[in-house]
C-alpha cells in the first residue's frame, strides 16, 4: 500500500481545517498539527517536549530543530504507518529542508503538497467577517453564517463579539506574514514535483472534490 506523506498549505482562511477533517478521515491518516504534537510531548515530558517547555516557560519561541525533533517522534508512531496529513508545518524553506532529513532519515519522503489558494479580497472577507460568542464560543459569520438575531449568539444567547486577530488591519498582517514566510514553499515542493493547486474559494465539497482528484483513491 502506498504511503500518503502529505503537506497541506495555503494562507489563513483558506478553509485548511475543514478540508484536513476529510482528509484524515477518508484516508485513515493521523491529522498532524504541530501545536498539538507540541503540547503533546511537553504534556508527556518527552526529552524534546522537555527542551521545549524551557523556550516556553521563559518566553521564547520554540527552535527549530526542537520542533523538528518532536516532529520526528511523532512520525515514528504506530498510526503513522500509512502516512501523515501535516498542517503548520513546515512554515518555512529551512523548516522544510530540515523535514526532508528528518523523513530520509526514517526512509520516507513527502508524496504530495496540496495548495489551497483563495484571493486576499476574499481572505480579508472570510476572516474579518467572523464573529464569536462570548459565552460559549459558537462561531459566526456576517456572511456566511449569520446569527437569528444580529450580535446574539443562536446558541446561548451570549454577546457575539470580534477577536482582535479578525480585525482587518491585523488580518492584512498575518496574510503578509504568510506571504513572506511560507509561500515560497509552493516553488520549493513545485521544483520536486510535489504540488497539486487546489482552488479554495468555492464551497467546501467542490474544494474537496478537486483534493481527491488530486490525492486519488485511498489505500491505492
Amino acid at each position: 500500500m502506498a504511503q500518503f506523506n502529505l503537506i497541506l498549505l495555503g494562507p489563513p482562511g483558506a478553509g485548511k481545517g475543514t478540508q484536513a477533517s476529510r482528509i484524515a478521515a477518508d484516508y485513515g491518516l493521523p491529522h498532524i498539527s504541530t501545536g498539538d504534537i507540541l503540547r503533546g510531548a511537553v504534556r508527556n515530558q518527552t526529552p524534546m517536549g522537555l527542551e521545549a517547555k524551557r523556550y516556553m516557560d521563559a518566553g521564547d519561541l520554540v527552535p527549530d530543530e526542537v520542533v523538528i525533533g518532536i516532529v520526528k517522534d511523532r512520525l515514528q508512531e504506530p498510526d503513522t504507518a500509512a502516512g501523515f496529513l501535516m498542517d503548520g508545518f513546515p512554515r518555512t524553506i529551512p523548516q522544510a529542508e530540515e523535514l526532508d532529513k528528518a523523513l530520509e532519515s526514517l526512509g520516507r519522503g513527502v508524496t504530495k503538497t496540496l495548495v489551497i489558494l483563495v484571493d486576499e479580497e476574499e481572505l480579508v472577507r472570510r476572516l474579518s467577517g467572523r464573529r464569536v460568542c462570548r459565552g460559549c464560543q459558537t462561531p459566526f459569520h456576517v456572511m456566511f453564517n449569520q446569527p437569528r438575531e444580529e450580535g446574539v449568539c443562536d446558541a446561548c444567547g451570549g454577546e457575539l463579539y470580534q477577536r482582535d486577530d479578525d480585525n482587518e488591519v491585523t488580518v492584512r498582517n498575518r496574510l503578509a506574514t504568510y506571504r513572506r514566510q511560507t509561500e515560497p514553499l509552493i516553488e520549493y515542493y513545485d521544483r520536486a514535483g510535489l504540488v497539486a493547486r487546489i482552488d479554495g474559494a468555492r464551497t467546501p465539497d467542490q474544494v474537496y472534490e478537486d483534493v481527491r482528484a488530486a490525492l486519488g483513491p485511498a489505500g491505492k
